[in-house]
């Protein structure tokens, strides 16, 4: 039988977070007085991935009047931000930092938790939802790991904390942050008692606000993994009552193969609408599902819209589209359509489509109602019709007609108009 080699924990002594001043006046003033303060979580995690630290996050045995005692006394700014949960955020320069006393839930009632304070650190761990958030680093970059965190670092294997059960029951979007956490940090296969956890948990999902689900699904789909964890999801059974619809998943992994393969950062939204969305009443029910935002749902109702966008579509064509449905709108179809085309990666034509705006600006159209009036168009209805046909057939000639073109166009539909007008009137 094969044994697990035991790992060497490294030194996070010469992390760039660590050796900012702002983290090491922090643990300065934190650790006085006897007290002790160690980095946790995501910092921590991502400096043992290879990955990019934004933000830091500190443990420590002070309770949180202690810490704002000591952080004032040092001239320090604090906000009591989650003061009822022990967190709160010191402000050094530009940089905040959440520190939180170390803590056990004593009693859960979904997001929330009745707490108790303590200094045993394997307590404090013991209460958090993955192994790999509880990995602590001390003022001298000694790396604790009361729970294994590292190993599955090194495996890329997300596994709760302790009964799996109780970790879901605690706060049920943590379901969706398992496989978030799988498509953003780790490696199949996917922990089979975690996921049985969360097939067990998976009514609990229902009583979580829209709010809370969006923005965990959207930060899903934008990881580098999402197609694999969508597809496990849909495996089990999650993903379509989520949704409330049949997802697309084939569409998701061809748009992150594009993704990658072109270095475009992955667009959450995007994903969601190759994920989900066909035609407008889609985008009703996941702007309802989500809450989603305005400007999210208003770029998800462009994306219903059926465009004749096609890898062999001329330039004049895609000048059309890109006219019509704006910058945003058209990157949005054109990469939508390539994934739905299942044209490779590589595909010239679709590049050349979607490079059109950095090479191409849409002109803005030189009539306007106001001229219309002018020339004596009634107002109501028969402007907006008029204007229509006369950009269709601006746009068709390639935007080349003048203004004075234009006027005359607007003319003749105008006398058009009037004697079509007296014809009916005998």
């Amino acid at each position: 039988m094969s044994q697990k080699t035991e790992l060497t924990h490294p030194s996070l002594a010469k992390a760039d977070w660590f050796a900012w001043p702002e983290t090491r006046r922090l643990f300065g003033v934190l650790n006085a007085q006897g007290h002790e303060t160690r980095a946790v979580g995501g910092a921590v995690r991502n400096t043992l991935m290879g990955r990019p630290v934004s933000e830091v996050d500190f443990a420590t045995t002070a309770t949180p009047d202690q810490v704002t005692e000591l952080a004032q006394d040092a001239g320090l700014k604090v906000v009591p931000t989650g003061v009822d949960h022990g967190t709160v955020t010191v402000i050094l320069g530009t940089h905040s930092f959440e520190v939180t006393t170390l803590r056990q839930d004593v009693e859960t009632f979904g997001r929330h938790a009745n707490v108790a304070y303590t200094d045993d650190w394997a307590l404090d761990a013991g209460r958090r939802d993955f192994t790999i958030n509880a990995l602590y680093v001390s003022a001298d970059g000694d790396l604790h790991d009361p729970l294994g965190g590292y190993g599955d670092i090194a495996e890329g294997h997300i596994r709760f904390i302790g009964d799996a059960d109780a970790r879901i029951s605690e706060d049920y979007l943590r379901i969706l942050r398992f496989f978030r956490f799988n498509a953003e940090y780790g490696a199949p296969p996917y922990d089979a008692d975690a996921v049985a956890a969360c097939l067990r948990g998976r009514h609990g999902l229902e009583q979580l606000s829209g709010e809370r689900l969006g923005a965990e699904m959207l930060q899903l789909l934008a990881a580098p993994g999402a197609g694999d964890a969508l597809a496990v999801m849909f495996d089990y059974g999650l993903l379509v009552p989520l949704l409330a619809g049949v997802p697309l998943i084939e569409d998701v992994e061809r748009l992150a193969a594009i993704d990658q393969a072109n270095g475009f950062e992955p667009d959450p939204v995007q994903r969601l609408a190759a994920l989900a969305v066909m035609v407008a009443e889609d985008v009703d029910r996941l702007s309802r599902r989500f809450r989603l935002t305005n400007a999210v749902t208003k770029r998800l109702n462009a994306a219903s819209v059926r465009t004749a966008l096609t890898g062999e579509m001329s330039e004049s064509a895609a000048k059309g589209q890109l006219y019509r449905l704006g910058e945003t709108a058209y990157r949005d179809s054109v990469l939508i359509a390539w994934a739905r085309s299942g044209d490779g990666e590589d595909h010239r034509d679709w590049r050349k489509l979607l490079a059109l705006p950095d090479r191409w600006q849409a002109p803005e159209m030189p009539l306007k109602g106001a001229d219309l009036v002018e020339l004596g168009f009634s107002k109501g209805p028969q402007i907006g019709q008029a204007l229509k046909e006369i950009e269709e057939g601006w746009i068709a000639e390639g935007f080349a007609g003048s203004r004075a073109a234009l006027l005359q166009a607007a003319q003749d539909i105008l006398v058009r108009s009037r004697n079509q007008t007296g014809a009916e009137a005998h």
